[in-house]
């Protein structure tokens, strides 16, 4: 029996090792990509000052029995324009978490490793969001995640959201579904939604999707009248049919 023991611990050992989930993590240190041996996506939105898509996107997710993930800023939950879309979200089951609570920018576009806020003003900031959502019965507890406002950050900001018990994640890169803001009047930048779709669909059949993290934004300048979340059931029915199923990101990353 004293033989046996280092097999057994070895097994065990082993289990606890192949027992946790495969993420893949940036250089910054945010979660960026789900288990890649899975063919599962989490589509998440974030949102600010726009929700033109709300209505839409809910009941796209009801017809084709999707759970999304939604990532809001405290002003976005602070605006009574928006509080009844919230309520809805929240009932039917979707993940609701932080997204700063002023949409601060946290890095220097060009200069990554330079920190454009204090400590204290990024976790000040994101306690105030928080405080926001609680209004709607959503607990810290309950909204682990949080999606960086700009989807931007460094590695001191992945550092001080550990600190605060949170977990950073990102989107996962290879397609242009986040550039769904984009505006007409940006010339070369913007870029439309066919494009866009088109963008998912490759990458899709090219590199898989295994444990993607899909960001679409809840609502985008009126400027933008080709709107990405209208093709949004088309897309799902799409990977749906290239074998993929759809979960809420702490499913996802659980």
């Amino acid at each position: 029996m004293k033989n046996l023991l280092p097999l057994f611990l070895g097994y065990f050992l082993c289990y606890e090792i192949n027992a946790q989930p495969k993420h893949i993590t940036d250089a910054q240190g945010a979660i960026v990509r789900g288990d890649t041996s899975q063919k599962i996506i989490s589509i998440v939105f974030t949102g600010h000052e726009f929700a033109d898509g709300g209505t839409f996107i809910i009941k796209t997710l009801k017809n084709k029995k999707v759970a999304g993930s939604f990532f809001f800023t405290g002003d976005f939950y602070a605006n009574p324009k928006f509080s009844t879309l919230i309520h809805q979200l929240k009932k039917e089951g979707h993940y609701l978490g932080a997204h700063s609570n002023h949409h601060l920018l946290y890095a220097d576009w060009e200069k990554r490793d330079s920190t454009l806020v204090t400590e204290e003003e990024f976790k000040s900031d994101l306690q105030d969001n928080y405080e926001g959502m609680a209004k709607f019965g959503i607990q810290k507890k309950d909204a682990l995640y949080f999606l960086p406002p700009y989807e931007w950050y460094n590695t001191e900001i992945a550092r001080w959201t550990k600190e605060i018990n949170l977990t950073l994640i990102n989107f996962s890169s290879g397609t242009r579904s986040n550039a769904d803001y984009t505006t007409p009047d940006m010339g070369s930048r913007y870029i439309s939604s066919e494009q866009i779709y088109q963008s998912i669909l490759h990458y899709e059949q090219h590199e898989g999707m295994n444990g993607f993290i899909l960001l679409i934004h809840i609502g985008t300048d009126p400027l933008r009248t080709d709107k990405l979340y209208h093709r949004l059931g088309s897309l799902i029915d799409e990977l749906h049919a290239r074998g993929y199923s759809f979960q809420r990101i702490d499913e996802l990353l659980h």
